[in-house]
């Protein structure tokens, strides 16, 4: 009786089985196999591309305790960058961005080293946003605005960004600075973490 059953069934099988299967005709091609391939391929490294320059345009001092997103398509002059921080420029058209950490011997105010910085600009404008930061925008007299930003650590030292740039290209330049400006960060110096205290230190925080 099973096989009389199951001789029954094959036909209905056969042609369950023939619906679900794809006519040869409507089967990709090797070509349009190869090219969906490449296709694919192309996608991947265009992200992976695009996740590197985002990642290149993040910079990031460990050392110090600071970071910043740049500009794309700015370049680093590396003549004026060290180790307390970076310059990128706009290439050919006169823009640049300075972020430097700087120590602080005196403990000064910033409303101190605010007025410092100032001398020599013109129309300087800004604000201070409670004791450990200021924004402001001012002129150097010789045809560039300047956009600044100011954060004091916890232990005293500054970090500032500066953006220059042309003042007849305000129009472009001022809402990549505020930009810019916006993305500047503060941490703990690596020295001040458990993963850059010296032997040490590091003893002494786990014997705690």
């Amino acid at each position: 009786m099973k096989s009389a059953s199951l001789a029954a069934c094959l036909p209905f099988l056969a042609l369950v089985a023939c619906g679900r299967a794809e006519p040869v005709g409507d089967m990709p091609s090797q070509e349009e196999l190869a090219a969906a391939a490449n296709a694919a391929a192309a996608n991947a490294i265009a992200n992976q591309q695009k996740a590197d320059e985002t990642e290149n345009r993040n910079y990031v001092n460990a050392e110090r305790g600071f970071s910043v997103t740049l500009p794309e398509g700015w370049v680093k002059d590396a003549a004026g960058s060290n180790a307390d921080g970076v310059v990128y420029e706009d290439p050919g058209a006169g823009a640049d961005v300075r972020v430097f950490w700087q120590k602080n011997d005196g403990d000064q105010t910033l409303q101190k080293i605010v007025e410092a910085a100032s001398n020599g600009s013109e129309g300087v404008d800004g604000d201070f946003i409670g004791d450990n930061e200021y924004r402001g925008t001012a002129n150097d007299g010789e045809g560039n605005n300047i956009a600044l930003r100011l954060l004091k650590q916890p232990d005293g030292s500054i970090v500032t960004a500066t953006f220059v740039y042309p003042e007849m290209l305000s129009e472009q330049y001022q809402g990549i600075a505020e930009k810019l400006l916006d993305s500047l960060r503060i941490f703990a110096p690596r020295s001040e973490t458990r993963e850059g205290a010296s032997p040490t230190a590091a003893a002494n925080a786990s014997g705690n």
